[in-house]
């Protein structure tokens, strides 16, 4: 398979980079300055500036994009609404590394993790900004888009154990009752999603097992 990714030089996409190549894909990546991402081609473009050129002849498509400060939140919207807008009409799926604070606590679907009276003030903006760009893929049936997210606790650092529960729109616990996953077993979930392509359309959640 062939895969792009873009806002490659970040953490997370770095991870899919490196699973990716390790199951034989042909790997992309786009980012901004020097190729800091590992992908044996790379050109330096900020994701604003791709072009439907750009991304033409990719089975997927990852979406990498972070934004950290309250000023930046917006573009988490406009990004991914970009490249939606490059990717409309193709058969090329659009993968987007998502959030956890949107995840829905109860069956009603009307709570979501960052309502909680213990969901830290800091992030809040960030959960808010992720969650409406979620909200603005939700309206578009001219993409193959799939949204995945990370359980709450989403761990730079944490092990490759290789095993994962795959889960739907509300927040899952795993047997031990974490809700957790380290960046390198999310990776694992990312590129096996690409391979099966069964989400289309559709948020879908990674615990660790």
């Amino acid at each position: 398979m062939k895969i792009a990714v873009v806002a490659a030089n970040g953490r997370v996409a770095q991870k899919v980079v490196k699973e990716a190549q390790d199951r034989g894909f042909e790997v992309v990546g786009f980012g901004r300055g020097e190729n800091k991402s590992g992908a044996a081609t790379y050109t330096s473009k900020d994701i604003m500036e791709l072009t439907k050129d750009d991304l033409a002849g990719f089975d997927a498509v990852v979406d990498g994009f972070g934004a950290w400060t309250d000023e930046e939140q917006p573009m988490h919207i406009k990004t991914s609404q970009h490249l939606c807008d490059l990717l409309s009409g193709t058969d090329t799926r659009l993968l987007i590394v998502g959030g956890a604070g949107s995840l829905y606590v109860n069956a009603e679907h009307t709570a979501c993790v960052s309502d909680g009276a213990d969901f830290p003030e800091v992030f809040k903006p960030l959960a808010s900004a992720m969650a409406k760009a979620l909200g603005e893929l939700r309206q578009r049936n001219d993409v193959k888009w799939t949204y995945i997210s990370p359980a709450g606790d989403f761990q730079a650092d944490g092990e490759r154990s290789g095993k994962y529960i795959l889960a739907g729109e509300e927040l899952t616990l795993n047997a031990k009752g974490e809700s957790i996953i380290s960046y390198a077993d999310y990776a694992i979930a990312m590129v096996d999603e690409i391979e099966k392509g069964d989400h289309i359309g559709q948020r879908i959640s990674v615990v660790r097992e």
